[in-house]
């Protein structure tokens, strides 16, 4: 378990010059989790829903122990401080996710944005792009808001 938890910190910071299905993995389940801690934290109040969401959404798609969740979340939220751009998300994401599980990343990320009950502009924007890094077309765009949204 701790030793998961390394590998997975290390294919973070780059400190892994493997590129095993293992490292690739972890890499994909950070990218992930930045996209949702994005949304999170577009919201100028965070609420404990968001992050709720965020664990639910990350247990849900990687089939984690709420340790390694948790873990994965606090590395996120320190690599989407740390980052300047989604590209290196997305370009990720795109990558090694089918379409239709992009479509799901953006049906979290909708999730998490209305967790807490409102909708901000800035969480709004935000999806949008990262719909567009990730080619989700806009009707799919606005079928996962509608699916997130009951």
């Amino acid at each position: 378990m701790l030793k998961t938890l390394k590998d997975l910190f290390d294919s973070f910071t780059g400190d892994s010059p493997d590129s095993s299905p293992r490292a690739r993995e972890h890499a994909l389940q950070l990218a992930t989790a930045v996209l949702l801690v994005e949304v999170m934290r577009a919201d100028p109040a965070i609420e404990a829903a968001e992050r709720t969401a965020v664990l639910a959404a990350l247990k849900a798609k990687f089939a984690l122990a709420d340790d390694e969740s948790d873990r994965l979340l606090e590395v996120a939220e320190q690599s989407a401080k740390d980052a300047y751009d989604y590209h290196r998300f997305t370009n990720s994401i795109n990558a090694s996710f089918t379409h239709e599980e992009k479509v799901r990343v953006i049906e979290s990320m909708w999730q998490v944005a209305y967790a807490d009950g409102h909708l901000d502009s800035h969480e709004n924007h935000l999806i949008s792009k990262v719909a567009s890094l990730l080619h989700v077309t806009h009707r799919e765009y606005i079928a996962a808001k509608l699916r997130a949204k009951c």
